[in-house]
């Protein structure tokens, strides 16, 4: 799908066999981690150009802006690219809950390490 990501960070990207690079999703001021999503080379395009974070939806095959349906949004702040150009860090301020369960973050079940 064509994109107006700038041609010198697609270049860098290291994407899976779908086009998608996984986008781990932490909030601005605490660094509690709120969520993963897939963005292709679009949707990173748009969310650097228009600050709000947009995602690439496997499930619908069609792009989301978080926080479109739900109102709870994410203004971005910051974006950095792994070393290895496989994966994305996304930083936000987070409107409400991260999760569509309208948890906070994704990450509310521990798991018992027994090692």
């Amino acid at each position: 799908m064509p994109s107006n990501l700038d041609p010198e960070v697609a270049q860098r990207l290291r994407r899976n066999e779908a086009g998608l690079v996984p986008a781990i999703v932490q909030e601005h001021g605490t660094g509690e981690v709120l969520m993963l999503a897939w963005m292709d080379d679009e949707a990173l395009h748009r969310t650097l150009t228009t600050g709000r974070a947009t995602y690439w939806s496997r499930s619908r095959n069609e792009y989301w802006v978080k926080g479109q349906t739900s109102g709870h949004f994410q203004h971005v702040k910051a974006v950095a690219l792994d070393c290895d150009g496989d994966s994305l860090l996304i930083t936000v301020e987070q409107t409400g809950a991260a999760c569509h369960t309208g948890n906070h973050t994704c990450f509310f079940t521990p798991l018992e390490v027994t090692g």
